[in-house]
Formats: structure tokens, C-alpha cells, sequence
């Protein structure tokens, strides 16, 4: 099933970003730990080649925790990497991260007589990675609009996070093709393609087939299915009866259940998974 989504305000956030690129010292790349490189817009080493970049792995209380840290080891030789929780982790490590990168900046302008200012950040990401969670977790406060569904964040806005900090937010950009078939399914897995523009029940089949190959205890445990497993299509149909997603007559609402099963996965309901490995890269 190949799923593509790059509705027309992608492109025009995209242009948006490239106008401000010369305003800012450095990037902040939201991805998401359960797919880090899935969520890793390729098109962002070209448009930002020559700022620094920090990695912030965020949604990892949903992701599997050593498959986070080997994600860790790689990402961080080439970019200073954050493994991220945007509910409880502590922002000053992003802080001092983010001072971190900006210090040569800084020193330039000293070295030309000029004060230190405020360092002016970029946040980017694929939709629905979690970056007006991870601004607010920073600013310690609901400043910015979040939802559960991609693309909440439409316009751009400059927010003071702490003392000489300043973040812009963009609205979540995706790229014109993914290249794997995978790329696609995996992004609405976990949500960062709007559900309305692919069959849910075949997405659901996909990732019944991908937690029969790597944990098929999950859907067991959390369903109480019984051994052995049917195909995909039996499952959902199991699972639509166990958990009253009924039409009329009784007959099982396969919409329904695939729904149900797609948002109890993404929600971390069905354990913390992550679905791609370094080797991948």
C-alpha cells in the first residue's frame, strides 16, 4: 500500500521557512522516537545545510527505551541529539543544548564588538511530531495551540522560552514522495498523515502484520485473543466484536475496529514500540 500526503500548504510553510532560515542561528529537528527516521524530513539537510542542528527524539515514553538509546548513540555523531519526553522531561537540558550550539555564534559577535542577544532557533518537523508540545514544555506553559491530529499548526509565531531563548514555530512540512513504501505506512501508523487520506482498515492490516512479525504477544494480552492468531482481517474482526464496534444486525464495523486498534497503538495503549532500527540509516 503506497500512502503519500503533500497538501498545497506544505509547500507554501516550506517557502516560509526558507525565508526565515536567515533569521535564526540554529534548528531544532523534532522527531519522533518511535520513528526516527521515518519523521526525518530528507529535505531539511538542504535547507538548512549551514545552520546547526539539534536532534530532539521526542515522544520516547512511547517508544521502545534501548531502542531510543541506540538511536541516541547513532544520531548523536552527527547532530546533538535529545531524547525528549514533551510530559515530563526536564527542558534544561534543551536549554544548555541549545547554548551549547550557539556559543560560537555568540563568541563572533563579541569578537566584533557586538553584545551576546537572544538565540533565535527554528523549530521544524514532520506533522504531528509533537512540537507545540515539546515549545510549551520549554516555555513551561500552554503557549501554543497542540492536537492530536496533524497540521493543528498552520501560521509561524516567535515565543521567548527562558531567558535569551527564542523560538520560531513552523507548521509541520513533509516532502513531495517518499521513496519507501514503509516511510509512508509507518507515518500513519503513528499519525503524521491525516487520516483522511488513506483506507484505515488497510493501514490497521499493515501494522497488525508488522506486531504479528515483532510482538504478537501485544495484541494477546491487550485483546484477549486466543492462540493461534487469524490473519489481520480476523483480527480486527475479533477485536471489533470484543470491543462493541457493531453495525446494525450485528455485524462487525471493520472501519470502526481499525480505528479503534490504530488509536490505542498511538497512544502507547498497546505497549511502547519503535519501528525502525539504526541499522535502517
Amino acid at each position: 500500500m503506497n500512502v503519500q500526503w503533500y497538501p498545497g500548504h506544505m509547500v507554501k510553510a516550506e517557502k516560509k521557512i526558507k525565508e526565515n532560515l536567515s533569521l535564526i542561528d540554529l534548528v531544532i529537528e523534532i522527531r519522533d522516537a518511535r520513528a526516527p527516521l521515518a519523521t526525518a524530513n530528507p529535505r531539511l539537510d538542504e535547507l538548512a545545510s549551514n545552520k546547526p542542528r539539534l536532534v530532539i527524539l521526542n515522544k520516547a515514553d512511547l517508544a521502545d527505551e534501548e531502542a531510543t538509546s541506540q538511536w541516541y548513540e547513532t544520531l548523536n555523531k552527527s547532530f546533538l541529539t535529545i531524547a525528549f519526553d514533551s510530559l515530563s522531561s526536564n527542558p534544561r537540558k534543551v536549554y544548555d543544548a541549545i547554548n551549547k550550539l550557539a556559543e560560537p555564534i555568540q563568541k563572533k559577535r563579541e569578537q566584533k564588538g557586538l553584545r551576546r542577544r537572544s538565540v533565535r532557533t527554528m523549530v521544524i518537523g514532520v506533522p504531528n511530531v509533537g512540537k507545540s508540545s515539546f515549545i510549551n514544555r520549554l516555555a513551561k506553559r500552554s503557549a501554543m495551540k497542540t492536537g492530536q491530529k496533524p497540521g493543528v499548526t498552520r501560521g509561524q509565531q516567535w515565543l521567548r522560552v527562558s531567558k535569551g531563548i527564542e523560538l520560531l514555530d513552523t507548521p509541520g512540512v513533509l516532502w513531495p514522495k517518499f521513496e519507501k513504501e514503509e516511510t509512508g505506512l509507518i507515518l500513519a501508523w503513528i499519525g503524521c498523515i491525516s487520516d483522511h487520506v488513506f483506507d484505515v482498515l488497510e493501514v490497521v492490516l499493515s501494522l497488525i502484520k508488522w506486531l504479528l512479525a515483532n510482538s504478537p504477544g501485544t495484541l494477546v494480552e491487550r485483546y484477549d485473543l486466543s492462540l493461534p492468531l487469524g490473519d489481520p482481517l480476523d483480527i480486527v474482526k475479533v477485536v471489533g466484536t470484543k470491543r462493541g464496534c457493531l453495525l446494525q444486525g450485528g455485524k462487525v464495523d471493520y472501519e470502526k475496529a481499525a480505528y479503534l486498534l490504530l488509536g490505542e497503538f498511538r497512544s502507547g495503549k498497546l505497549g511502547n514500540f519503535t519501528l525502525e532500527t539504526p541499522a535502517s540509516v
